[in-house]
């Protein structure tokens, strides 16, 4: 297959295109610095700033997997006003792309999170259960928008609902690992919160189910079946690495340092991956231990 990727160098991006490659696909990867992809992949794609150029070449899937992290700083107005951006812009590019493409892709697998859902509790959150308002909700609102505008063009979609993503070389996991491996680690305000999260490979392995699967659609919960607390996940995480676990973070000190964007680690929603498991899909990690002992 041909394959245009966006947000390829990223935690999750460049384990794809590895993944992508050894399965004998052709990669074309639109990047602001297509002169460096390469490098930063350490594999060989065909990357450009200009999606355009590629016209006549064509796709038989898109990936959108672009986007600023959403965790990495403060969420002042400017922050905010760039994780909007960084968003919206890619997937606009794409539509625009899609719509002048005289071979249209077959489908788009674009990215979302599970920040659509805002705070749940203990409830169980499926595809198609209701929505509360934050930030986070409405920045995953907006991006689904756009990403489902391709459907106009006779393309399928799929919107892949992330949670916690799990892997050795990046992502929260990478900077959780020194604090709990100097026994500094510990739970998060009550620690009863749920974090719903994935094995990077087993999201992988869903990108790849959905581009096969031509019969599905719509918004998938891209999280492992057995979501846990968060003070769960650091006994756990504490255990593996063989360090005690004493240390909570107050809730109050997390709001102080973080203000609004401390509710994402405060506030949690039980997800399911209720789709995927309804459509035949087998995680490979369906619980957290064995994906950590993996991992680490």
């Amino acid at each position: 297959m041909n394959i245009l990727i966006t947000g390829a160098t990223g935690f999750i991006g460049k384990a794809l295109c590895h993944a992508l490659i050894e399965q004998g696909h052709n990669l074309y990867v639109i990047s602001r610095k297509p002169d460096q992809v390469n490098r930063i992949l350490g594999c060989t794609v065909i990357a450009s700033a200009d999606p355009f150029c590629w016209l006549d070449i064509p796709m038989d899937a898109v990936i959108n997997l672009a986007g600023a992290p959403i965790a990495d700083a403060r969420w002042s107005e400017h922050r905010k006003e760039l994780l909007i951006n960084s968003r919206i812009g890619p997937t606009r590019q794409l539509i625009s792309y899609i719509e002048q493409c005289s071979h249209k892709p077959e489908v788009l697998i674009s990215g979302s999170a599970i920040g659509i859902y805002g705070a749940h509790g203990d409830d169980d959150v499926r595809e198609d259960s209701h929505c509360n308002d934050d930030f986070a909700h409405r920045l995953c609102q907006l991006w689904e928008a756009e990403a489902m505008a391709a459907e106009t063009y006779g393309v399928r979609v799929c919107i892949l609902r992330t949670g916690l993503v799990l892997g050795r070389d990046g992502g929260m996991l990478s900077r959780l690992l020194t604090p709990f491996r100097l026994g500094l680690g510990g739970h998060i305000g009550s620690g009863l919160q749920y974090m719903p999260w994935i094995h990077r490979q087993d999201l992988l392995r869903i990108i790849t189910f959905l581009i096969d699967r031509k019969d599905l659609s719509g918004a998938f919960n891209g999280t492992a079946p057995v979501p846990v607390r968060n003070n769960t996940f650091s006994r756990i995480l504490g255990a593996e690495l063989k360090r005690p676990v004493l240390l909570p973070v107050p809730g109050i000190v997390l709001r102080l340092a973080l203000g609004e964007m401390s509710q994402l680690m405060l506030r949690g929603a039980k997800v399911i991956p209720w789709r995927l498991q309804e459509n035949g899909f087998e995680f490979e990690y369906s619980t957290l231990r064995p994906a950590l002992q993996e991992i680490l």
